[in-house]
């Protein structure tokens, strides 16, 4: 796996600001939520991982360049 330089950490972190509601479309892990589930942004790591809280009590990262979500809200409301 290859690491996102320090432009695109940065671009991730203005895309998923803590507080952003978003939902998986996709998770390359046995113990993955169900697509569709959604959950708040807590941060994003240095290598781009968004750290999500997700809404059924899994804390797994969406992956840079392995996984995706989408924004559902950016004010932490639906």
């Amino acid at each position: 796996m290859r690491f996102p330089s320090k432009e695109i950490v940065e671009r991730i972190r203005r895309q998923f600001p803590v507080g952003t509601r978003v939902e998986l479309l996709r998770m390359d892990d046995p113990q993955a939520p169900p697509v569709g589930t959604k959950g708040t942004v807590i941060g994003v790591d240095d290598i781009g991982s968004i750290m999500v809280n997700w809404d059924n009590s899994s804390s797994l990262h969406v992956i840079y360049g392995e996984d995706a979500c989408r924004v559902v809200s950016e004010d932490g409301k639906e």
